[in-house]
């Protein structure tokens, strides 16, 4: 697993195929559009530049970005597919989600077509295959998760990069204590607080791969101490949310952070791009807080998008070309360079330029890597584990649930799972 993450590369999405073709005798004359949409819709700019290489170096076909935003993406694709009006190129998320897809019958198989996949981790291919191992999406990138914070704000009260968890606290406290609004977390995406707060820093606290795997296979339950303590830890951080948090929203957070309006952001690698474009220039990072010092940094860096194509395509041949790029070197470092944050599971070497995307990388070296939480298996069913992690930490965190009975909401929803 350790060696995929020295693959850096980014990208994002999926595409829906509009056409204007002359066509002679079943030959196309020139105009094949590829329409290229995904739930990135921060990443328009940087996508256009990687894709222009592309465009260039095919003449006759446009290969063309147009992102849908992030809550409406997965439903939008499902309906498309079932109309036939769906993309021709498909962005997918791992695991049940993209497993979704495939099952109802709207991928095609990837593996005789797309060679390189042999080489690509196995670690990774699994989040987009099936269980006797037929490929329906290129593993694209993978995301990590961690807290930026504003440098300036940190050499004021002579402040470092904490460690610990309690040394985070510490920080936490003093940040207040001085009138300080110290996270720009808020709790209207509930989203946020189960798959980048409670996955990221609270592997550190319930046992990172280790015990996510004795989730999976009926070993652990959620309503387990380590579990619980993920809970608890994430409950303390109460005190240092902005008023309001329950109303705050996703891009609100972002804003609100960027803006220097908050010390701290928990956040994923993929916000790198969004900071940049916006002129942020103090910020730094540093990787979820181990509960003591000395400890092994368990570090969800999270198999976050693969990308397959439509059965219903009516331009495979175009569509199978520019899926084969997408699993070269020369693309996964095109995108590691315009949308720093993504990194490629693509076989390769390659040369990270922003600071804060080696810091994210360097990380990982030596750390226990695991994904999310209730991800993998725990979500093929209803309700699943996403959504019950969603639920139980939004309700702790307005205080309509104990750290103890979150934990067991989300262990009682998935009374349908048996391993």
């Amino acid at each position: 697993m350790k060696r995929y993450f020295k693959n850096v590369v980014l990208f994002c999405t999926i595409c829906f195929v509009s056409i204007s073709m002359i066509t002679i005798g079943g030959h196309a004359l020139a105009g094949t559009t590829l329409t290229f949409t995904s739930w990135r819709t921060d990443d328009t700019d940087g996508m256009n530049r990687v894709l222009a290489i592309y465009n260039k170096a095919n003449p006759g076909v446009t290969v063309k970005f147009t992102p849908v935003a992030d809550t409406e993406y997965d439903a939008q694709l499902m309906s498309s597919l079932q109309t036939g009006t769906g993309a021709d190129i498909i962005f997918l998320r791992s695991f049940s989600s993209g497993r979704a897809v495939y099952d109802g019958g709207f991928l095609h198989v990837l593996d005789k077509e797309i060679t390189a996949l042999k080489d690509f981790p196995s670690s990774a291919k699994k989040a987009w295959s099936t269980d006797d191992g037929k490929t329906y999406g290129v593993p694209i990138f993978g995301v990590t998760h961690g807290i930026y914070y504003h440098k300036d704000t940190f050499k004021k009260y002579n402040l470092k990069a904490p460690g610990t968890w309690d040394e985070f606290i510490k920080v936490c406290q003093t940040l207040k204590k001085n009138g300080e609004k110290v996270l720009a977390q808020g709790a209207m995406d509930e989203w946020t607080l189960y798959e980048v707060v409670y996955s990221g820093l609270g592997a550190n606290f319930y046992g990172g791969e280790k015990s996510r795997q004795a989730l999976m296979a009926g070993k652990m339950k959620l309503t387990d101490k380590p579990f619980v303590e993920a809970f608890k830890r994430i409950d303390d951080l109460q005190p240092f949310l902005p008023r309001g948090y329950q109303g705050l929203d996703y891009v609100s957070m972002q804003q609100m952070f960027s803006a220097g309006r908050a010390v701290m952001f928990i956040g994923g690698s993929w916000e790198i791009g969004l900071f940049r474009s916006l002129g942020v220039t103090d910020i730094g990072w540093f990787p979820p807080p181990v509960k003591n010092k000395g400890d092994q940094l368990s570090y969800c860096f999270h198999v976050d998008a693969g990308i397959g194509i439509n059965k219903k395509t009516k331009n495979y041949p175009e569509a199978i070309k520019f899926l084969k790029w997408t699993a070269t070197p020369e693309y996964a470092q095109l995108v590691m360079k315009e949308v720093p944050g993504f990194y490629a599971y693509t076989p390769g070497n390659f040369k990270l330029d922003d600071d804060l995307a080696k810091a994210m990388i360097s990380a990982a070296q030596g750390a226990d890597i695991t994904i999310r939480t209730t991800w993998e298996k725990l979500s093929d069913q209803t309700p699943s584990g996403n959504s019950l992690m969603n639920e139980a930490l939004i309700k702790m965190l307005t205080d309509k649930l104990t750290p103890e009975q979150a934990a067991a909401y989300v262990q009682k929803g998935l009374s349908w799972y048996k391993p």
